[in-house]
């Protein structure tokens, strides 16, 4: 048993989602998306923290972290846990950030995501692009629609991951995962090896850089069907920053690709609900209609938002209205939803209402 397993006893126990620790500061938990201090445990010395980090650091990314100050992988707790681990160094010394990955994968259901999630593992080739800020759920949706793909279909899927975070076992479909850094050199490198291993569904874990854009653009339009998810916090500004990667002179065909095979784009955010207890996601969604398409392919990216509004009928939603609705339905507070709104009026008027 490593020594840091007793601090992540202390988090499973309490229901927190990471433990944070920096040099000079007691640990720290995530629970319910705040940052709270773990009672009665004394700040961290910097040869205490080097103990605990390098005890389950594999030796490359210890010696990498050494001469970088950054580092990034995954660490199982015996069967009970897995962490994705992140290593960095600062000024104020050097730190770790732990995110609980569940063993068990929810379901769609359970997650309570929105139906049309379902359809899309039916598709036979496109790009379903999943984005959002850093801990916002994208791993949690992603994993949820796979496992869905998993019980109902039979294909050959691979995931390309820095790190690995859920395992998926073989149900009706076959799964190879490849962890960037162990298994392969890159993101772009396995993308370039699928086309050589006849996968159906191909999982990009990040699209940070053109070669990997452009390699798993071109495999959704050679006949996989591709996820990937950005840092980006709507649809239009997920089609900006792919666009904006590519040099000027290629921007024009990157839109028509964009139009042809962009299936579908989930904006996803994560709220702490009204009693507390927990966090909930709310997401933008955009499908792939002919309107959708016509503003990609010209570069009227500011129109997309019109097309949620009226592809409601397909399964289109917006931020807003998202957030309206879990207002109005108890799940979240006037005020947490006003903060991430687009439309600041529209909760305006119901933080008035909740004054008076």
């Amino acid at each position: 048993m490593s020594k840091i397993d007793k601090l992540f006893r202390v988090l499973l126990d309490r229901g927190a989602s990471d433990l944070h620790l920096l040099q000079g500061q007691p640990p720290k938990l995530r629970l319910h998306g705040h940052l709270v201090a773990m009672e009665g445990a004394p700040p961290l010395t910097e040869s205490a923290l080097l103990q605990l980090l390098e005890e389950i650091c594999p030796p490359t990314t210890w010696s990498a972290y050494q001469a970088t100050g950054d580092a990034d992988f995954a660490y199982a707790m015996g069967e009970e846990a897995r962490f994705r681990a992140n290593y960095y160094k600062g000024v104020t010394g050097i730190g770790a950030v732990f995110r609980i990955i569940p063993v068990k994968i929810l379901t769609l259901d359970m997650l309570k995501a929105p139906e049309i999630f379902k359809e899309f593992v039916s598709y036979k080739m496109g790009l379903v692009l999943v984005t959002g800020p850093t801990g916002s759920g994208k791993s949690t949706t992603l994993a949820a629609i796979l496992d869905h793909l998993n019980t109902n279909l039979s294909r050959r899927v691979l995931t390309i991951e820095d790190p690995v975070e859920f395992v998926h076992k073989d149900k009706q479909s076959t799964f190879i995962q490849r962890e960037v850094g162990s298994d392969t050199i890159s993101f772009s490198s396995a993308l370039r090896a699928a086309g050589r291993e006849d996968c159906d569904v191909i999982l990009v874990g990040e699209m940070r850089d053109l070669e990997t854009i452009s390699l798993a653009i071109s495999a959704a339009e050679t006949g996989a069907l591709v996820f990937g998810t950005l840092h980006t916090n709507s649809a239009a500004k997920t089609i900006d920053r792919i666009v904006n990667v590519f040099p000027a002179d290629q921007q024009r065909s990157v839109r028509n690709l964009l139009a042809g095979s962009l299936k579908a784009i989930i904006s996803q955010q994560l709220l702490r609900t009204a009693d507390g207890q927990g966090r909930v996601a709310v997401h933008e969604i955009l499908l792939q209609n002919a309107a959708a398409g016509a503003a990609i392919r010209e570069g009227h990216i500011a129109k997309l938002n019109q097309v949620i509004q009226s592809g409601r009928k397909m399964g289109m939603q917006s931020m807003d209205d998202a957030l309206l609705r879990l207002v109005k339905d108890g799940v979240v507070e006037a005020e947490a939803a006003y903060m991430k709104a687009n439309d600041k009026k529209m909760f305006k008027h119901l933080l008035k209402d909740k004054a008076g």
